[in-house]
């Protein structure tokens, strides 16, 4: 989505760069992980999902959809962590987190977006079978309250599941079977390089380095016969933006 209009006031009197985030978003993580590379100040603004902060009227005044990340620069509200840190790479270029040859640079692109694209039909589908079902009801006022806010479409098929627990084994394993093709196809890639670009760590690896920790620490999906994923996972746990982005605020 990139930039979206808010009218919270206090929101666009903000100087510098502000985030709305949570600890246990994988979503978050990347763009806090890229601020900790370029080294930037940012203030948090620290959102606790679990106690359902972000649904609110003032928080949709915010984020349009009702999600974490939303980064505020200067006034300006931005969405989505691929184009949050896509737009941060390119604003703040040093220490620069893409490559330079241009087919290497569509490639990037192609991983970056990926992530988020299976963030709900996979990803949240997965882990919320697994490890949060019955954990995320809401209730008749909440629900009320999401239908009257939220506009996307996949967000209220999603939650509607929730809400009715109608998520079947079919589901789970739709989920695990698009996690299991990709994690394969970058394992196949990481068997011929250090990082998912050749040798530069580049948005690529911070959009998908969250999504491997996040799904390891909460579900029993198996990734263990991956082992040039297992090795660059183990690589980027070195990294200090790693701990401070995602270890330091890890909740469990």
């Amino acid at each position: 989505m990139g930039i979206v209009p808010t009218t919270n006031k206090q929101v666009q009197a903000f100087k510098g760069l502000h985030l709305y985030h949570a600890g246990i978003s994988n979503c978050a993580m990347r763009v806090r992980m890229t601020l900790e590379e370029k080294g930037l100040p940012w203030v948090s603004h620290h959102i606790d999902i679990t106690k359902k902060e972000n649904l609110t009227e003032e928080y949709f005044s915010i984020h349009p959809k009702g999600l974490v990340p939303a980064l505020v620069e200067d006034g300006v509200v931005i969405v989505e962590s691929d184009d949050i840190i896509d737009h941060l790479d390119k604003t703040y270029p040093n220490p620069p987190l893409r490559p330079s040859d241009e087919k290497e640079l569509e490639t990037m692109y192609y991983w970056l977006h990926l992530a988020p694209e299976i963030h709900v039909k996979a990803v949240k589908t997965f882990i919320y079978i697994k490890r949060m079902q019955g954990k995320m009801s809401k209730s008749k006022e909440e629900g009320e309250l999401y239908q009257k806010l939220q506009k996307d479409p996949e967000l209220l098929e999603f939650h509607g599941k929730v809400s009715s627990g109608a998520f079947t084994d079919a589901d789970l394993a739709k989920a695990e079977g698009i996690l299991q093709g990709h994690f394969s196809a970058a394992d196949k890639r990481l068997s011929k390089s250090k990082y998912l670009i050749g040798d530069q760590f580049t948005l690529a690896d911070i959009a998908w380095s969250p999504l491997y920790f996040t799904l390891k620490e909460m579900t029993d999906l198996d990734l263990n016969d991956y082992n040039h994923l297992c090795r660059w996972a183990a690589d980027l746990e070195e990294r200090p933006s790693y701990k401070k982005a995602i270890l330091e605020w890890w909740p469990m």
